[in-house]
């Protein structure tokens, strides 16, 4: 029973395993910290690190560049943090093995940031727009106090207001524009490979992320109030991984 566990986990390439390690760390981190510690000195307190590590707009007082990085690492749900880790493993190990240690990890952080990148600048220029249809005094109030009313889970009567507090004031978690990169890569290298839709469907590589980034830009576009899905940052890794492979294919790296 240990060789096999053994060889499961050499199996796995390093900057894989160490990502797996890292970000299963930061959910349990995250989790235990949102509960509360006691704190010599200070007393029992709750730190959120997903209000920290979260990637948010510029402009909003909660905003830091280290963000682009960190907010990678940061998961909203054990759903959302399995589905990562799983495509992470499933695709990322073949991508590595293929293209080594630090090209698979320039990869997977320029995909990464590029997604933020994407998403924080659509995010500004949404939020200049909106803010030019609300009184001076309302905007100023979001960008200040925004945040506590959305802690509190109040919200504003004015329903354009409170849209452009969630665009200021809602961090964007999780490492899903680095792994759609991963699925844009494995899709034009491996085109004719067939990946199983709920383990029963065959569907090549190149038609699964066609479909899916069709269904990122459907989804964009639909702009739903109600879906906090960060599509925009999918579309974002996935320009960003194309671009990447087309420029080391010309230039034959």
């Amino acid at each position: 029973m240990y060789q096999q566990r053994q060889s499961f986990f050499s199996n796995i390439p390093p900057i894989v395993k160490n990502l797996l390690i890292i970000n299963g760390l930061m959910f349990f981190a995250t989790y235990l910290l949102t509960k509360g510690i006691s704190i010599p000195g200070i007393g029992y307190t709750r730190i959120h690190l997903d209000e920290l590590l979260g990637l948010y707009t510029p402009g909003s007082h909660q905003f830091y560049f280290f963000q682009y990085i960190t907010y990678m690492f940061m998961h909203g749900s054990l759903e959302h943090i399995f589905l990562n880790m799983f495509a992470l493993f499933m695709f990322g190990r073949i991508l590595e093995k293929i293209w080594g240690p630090q090209k698979f990890l320039f990869y997977y952080f320029a995909t990464g940031i590029g997604a933020g990148l994407l998403y924080v600048l659509v995010a500004f220029i949404r939020s200049k727009m909106i803010a030019t249809g609300l009184p001076p005094e309302a905007v100023q109030r979001i960008y200040n106090e925004g945040f506590s009313i959305l802690s509190e889970n109040k919200n504003y009567v004015d329903a354009t207001a409170a849209t452009l507090n969630r665009i200021v004031n809602v961090p964007m978690v999780g490492a899903s524009g680095a792994i759609f990169g991963l699925l844009l890569a494995f899709g034009m290298l491996f085109p004719e490979e067939r990946i199983y839709l709920y383990m029963v469907l065959p569907v090549k590589a190149k038609w699964f992320v066609l479909g899916y980034g069709a269904i990122e830009l459907f989804s964009t576009i639909a702009n739903n109030p109600g879906d906090n899905v960060a599509h925009l940052a999918h579309l974002g890794g996935m320009l960003v991984g194309f671009i990447l492979i087309r420029f080391w294919q010309k230039k034959h790296f």
